[in-house]
């Protein structure tokens, strides 16, 4: 089935292919690698006392029906998203997967609720979407799960943070999030909040060449990389990856290679939230050209991590 999927992936033109991973041992037979990684949240809002120099701006926060709600936070999501790694882009079906609210996605919590953010101006810059579970204080269980947070500023951002870390009765707040979320650093006490890492998106190349040339790179780069894909036959070979600002070429070449990895690694370093240099210490990258793996772990990263709001309201995750 996967070999069918990629292969048909791979005669439409479509360069890369992503997913979540319902187990981790699946995946990695079939070329895909770890993209990206979020951290698993988990806060006593009693010990989440802001910091007294957080600027939360001089907005204000309104509860919302999601009927109201969704012209007023796409827009938000979508100007995030283009300045961000690893954020889809949101037909109409995304958005009504990720709001559908039926009774047995809710887990025991209350349907979804929508703060949303607004400047003085009227211009919304950000919003939560959230549900509450639990009975109350008396319920240890109790907690604020929030499902998605985005903000356009990072006033707006702190500003929806500390309206839901105030929301009474509930003792606890959770949230999937961003490797460098900022919530940490909003609060006086960073250890308030307790974090698991998790994997998130998992990414195939599907086109190696076409994959590498569509991407931007940090730094110049200039290497031989010497690809081993026994899933995608066509993807084996040596290629040149060139760049050097908006310019990206990624050809076939016969030059000797300077890196060997597999697809898999690829997949993995493409969004730029693992790094190859963890992969090479790992044992999963050669090295024939030394500083070839540090050359090409600075080129890959961005400067920020990538990521992919997810939460329990939307599909697969």
């Amino acid at each position: 089935m996967m070999r069918k999927q990629l292969t048909e992936l791979h005669e439409r033109g479509e360069p890369i292919a992503a997913l979540h991973a319902s187990e981790a041992t699946i995946y990695g037979r079939f070329g895909y690698g770890i993209a990206t990684h979020g951290l698993r949240m988990r806060g006593e809002k009693r010990s989440m006392r802001f910091r007294p120099d957080v600027d939360l701006g001089r907005g204000s926060i309104r509860l919302v029906d999601r009927a109201e709600a969704r012209p007023l936070i796409e827009p938000v999501y979508d100007a995030v998203r283009r300045r961000s790694v690893g954020w889809l882009d949101r037909p109409d079906r995304f958005w009504r997967a990720r709001l559908y609210d039926e009774e047995h996605v809710r887990g025991g919590a209350t349907a979804l609720r929508f703060a949303v953010h607004r400047e003085p101006d009227g211009a919304v810059t950000g919003y939560a979407i959230y549900r509450l579970k639990g009975t109350g204080d008396d319920d240890p269980d109790s907690t604020v799960r929030v499902i998605e947070l985005v903000a356009t500023t990072r006033q707006a951002h702190a500003a929806v943070w500390r309206f839901l870390a105030d929301i009474d009765l509930h003792p606890w707040i959770s949230y999937e999030a961003a490797l460098d979320e900022p919530l940490p650093h909003l609060l006086l006490d960073a250890r308030a909040v307790r974090s698991t890492m998790i994997d998130r998106v998992w990414v195939r190349l599907v086109d190696i060449d076409r994959a590498l040339a569509a991407r931007r790179y940090a730094t110049p780069l200039d290497v031989v990389l010497e690809v081993t894909d026994p899933f995608c036959p066509w993807n084996a070979g040596h290629y040149r990856l060139q760049a050097d600002g908006d310019s990206v070429t990624c050809e076939r070449t016969r030059e000797r290679a300077e890196l060997r990895l597999s697809s898999t690694e690829l997949g993995a370093i493409y969004l730029g939230g693992t790094t190859l240099a963890s992969l090479a210490a790992a044992g999963r990258v050669t090295e024939f050209r030394p500083g070839a793996v540090a050359e090409c772990t600075t080129a890959f990263r961005g400067h920020r991590e990538p990521f992919h709001p997810c939460g329990a309201a939307f599909p697969g995750c």
